[in-house]
């Protein structure tokens, strides 16, 4: 009966102003904020198995929201790089500061190609690293132009994650997006999205992919590697993957970066 009145509140009185509410108790308006919260809540976490999830990571990401989404290796924060005011919520909503950059995520090698500049690497070593937990450290393109993306910085991180569904959203989007880990600057990295319960009321949804994964050393997250310069690496951060990493590079003749 309480229920069946509080929801015939909520149909009465949802979305008016508060101003309008003067006339009823506080404990009705009360339970009224609570079933708004509980309502925007619901609106905020997607499963990544709703059929419509991709589309609605895509658009919300083309409309200049930023977004929490899962990856080969942790939960993540996305927005579209090219959008300025995107970055800079994405920044701020991380707590980091602007000097430190974030790297993009594309779908494939081409578009990698087109982001940066890669034209000293062979297809046959990038698609033995890619998709997957690597960051590939490369010279930004002039097709990369939002100022405050790595504001000051020659060089971008490039992932295509070996994770189908920001995959399929990548693919969907015509921008690159720019991903950091879903956590606040200087936290461990997060792989279930209670662990950054904090920072959803910052975000435009939370996309649900479940648990990510089990073991603390999942939170290395993926291993950055620099190949900006022709026949040299250096590993920018060791990450998850890398011992594969290094091995793969060698095969290709490129040598470690001492300087």
């Amino acid at each position: 009966m309480l229920i069946d009145k509080g929801l015939k509140l909520v149909r009465i009185y949802f979305g008016r102003k508060m101003s309008d509410l003067q006339e009823l108790s506080v404990n009705q308006i009360k339970f009224i904020e609570s079933c708004d919260s509980k309502i925007q809540m619901d609106n905020l976490i997607v499963k990544c198995s709703d059929k419509h999830a991709v589309k609605i990571a895509a658009q919300k990401l083309r409309v200049g929201g930023v977004i929490a989404i899962p990856t080969d290796t942790v939960y993540g924060l996305a927005c579209n790089a090219n959008n300025r005011q995107a970055i800079r919520e994405l920044y701020e909503i991380k707590g980091r500061n602007e000097c430190k950059p974030v790297a993009i995520c594309v779908p494939t090698i081409n578009d990698l190609r087109h982001w940066s500049e890669a034209s000293h690497l062979a297809n046959d070593l990038l698609e033995k690293l890619l998709p997957g937990a690597v960051t590939i450290v490369l010279k930004r393109s002039k097709n990369l132009d939002n100022p405050y993306l790595n504001n000051g910085i020659e060089k971008i991180g490039i992932r295509i994650p070996k994770f189908e569904f920001i995959q399929k959203v990548s693919e969907m989007c015509e921008f690159p997006i720019a991903l950091t880990s879903a956590n606040r600057s200087s936290e461990k990295s997060t792989l279930h999205i209670d662990e950054f319960r904090l920072l959803w009321p910052q975000l435009g949804a939370v996309f649900d992919g479940g648990q990510l994964g089990v073991t603390e050393e999942q939170r290395a997250a993926s291993t950055v590697i620099d190949l900006s310069r022709s026949g040299y690496y250096k590993i920018i951060r060791n990450g998850v993957a890398a011992s594969q990493t290094i091995k793969a590079v060698k095969e290709f003749g490129i040598i470690e970066d001492d300087s």
